[in-house]
């Protein structure tokens, strides 16, 4: 039954149901109160319930709403208790979140938002590994007035293969290591200077060294100290080494990490 409606003389908007409210809600039915379904003014449901009836209702006079269902049970729960109280393990954030833009619950989104920032953080995997490469490279040094000669110089190129679950993380690593620069690929690149190569050579390879940022600033030259700055990062926000991979020596010569946080 539909509820019944306040009068027009009766102080109150034309149309506004009074007692119990049953919606149906894209084929699943909801009772609730005039209080609950106004609970936020500024939103759509609010305005809905407080101007005239809404123009749609199915046969039985029940008011009619084309949205999911499922979702709109913790719609409605929050607009009950303030809070919102999702299943363990609930897998359907993308859903209500939509659901919650239409209905424009303001606070209903916020919390959406502050779950999912959870959801991201924990169940986290991070690996991370560095490839270096060698170049043999060969260029002429000035000696004196017309005294050229040729000089060969090795040049370590290292490329950090770094992956995680939680793109803050990615972020934060990212300061810790502010002049990081990347290879063609997208992976981070960086070679450290050889003090016997000059300058102007080094320039021409395009590359550049990598230095932690500021107040403990200094050079990383080896793919151990990239790694220890990928461990410390990691441990601070809450990742653990992963108990099964790698092999223990790898921790210990830190050729390869991988972390999860549960």
């Amino acid at each position: 039954m539909a509820p019944r409606q306040v009068p027009a003389d009766g102080g109150d908007p034309p149309g506004l149901p009074v007692g119990p409210v049953t919606l149906n809600v894209g084929g699943t039915f909801y009772s609730t109160t005039l209080e609950t379904l106004t609970r936020f003014p500024d939103s759509m449901l609010g305005a809905m319930f407080r101007g005239p009836r809404p123009a749609r209702t199915d046969r039985r006079g029940h008011y009619f709403i084309d949205r999911d269902g499922k979702a709109f049970r913790h719609v409605l729960n929050f607009l009950r208790l303030g809070r919102l109280d999702l299943p363990e393990g609930y897998s359907e954030l993308a859903l209500l979140r939509a659901e919650a833009d239409f209905y424009q619950i303001r606070p209903l989104l916020a919390e959406l938002s502050r779950v999912a920032a959870e959801q991201r953080q924990a169940g986290a995997v991070l690996h991370a590994d560095v490839d270096c490469q060698e170049r043999l490279l060969h260029f002429t040094v000035r000696r004196g007035p017309q005294n050229y000669g040729l000089s060969t110089c090795p040049l370590r190129v290292f490329t950090a293969n770094v992956f995680c679950t939680d793109g803050q993380f990615l972020a934060l690593l990212g300061g810790r290591l502010g002049s990081l620069g990347t290879a063609g690929d997208g992976e981070p690149e960086w070679a450290p200077r050889p003090p016997d190569l000059p300058e102007a050579e080094y320039a021409k390879q395009k590359v550049r060294p990598l230095w932690t940022a500021p107040p403990d600033e200094r050079e990383v030259v080896t793919a151990a100290e990239f790694l220890e700055e990928v461990l410390k990062t990691a441990l601070d926000q809450g990742f653990r080494v992963d108990s099964i991979f790698p092999d223990p020596e790898d921790i210990l010569n830190l050729r390869s990490l991988r972390f999860v946080r549960h």
